[in-house]
């Protein structure tokens, strides 16, 4: 199963999340997002739009996950190097018995999200 992780700033627009997603191919089966993003107005009318499965995911659930990206202000807030990668990685593990990014951390021409795909490994 491949799932993308998007990460993203409350200054997003639904835009820039369409920008993030157009970015990747295969496309993916399912987005996954943090649980305190996934009801912003933005996101939502991008869910809307995007007609794919989403995937919350709580904060805490990222906190550790080692990511090859690294933004210390992302370490600093989350513990983990990279929303989008943790986000994708989580996601995708939580669906297989492990899992592998295909796309790493990939920023929108704005700045504002960042969106990254991970698959899962049949073992």
């Amino acid at each position: 199963m491949i799932i993308a992780g998007i990460g993203f700033s409350s200054r997003v627009s639904a835009d820039s999340l369409t920008e993030a997603l157009a970015a990747v191919a295969p496309p993916p089966a399912a987005i996954a997002v943090l649980r305190t993003k996934a009801g912003l107005a933005q996101f939502q009318e991008f869910a809307q739009t995007a007609a794919l499965p989403l995937i919350s995911v709580e904060d805490s659930a990222i906190s550790g996950v080692s990511t090859p990206s690294f933004s210390p202000r992302i370490q600093a807030r989350f513990n983990t190097g990279s929303v989008a990668e943790a986000l994708a990685l989580v996601a995708a593990r939580h669906h297989g018995a492990d899992a592998q990014l295909i796309h790493t951390r990939r920023v929108t021409s704005d700045g504002h999200a960042t969106l990254a795909v991970a698959e899962t490994i049949e073992t």
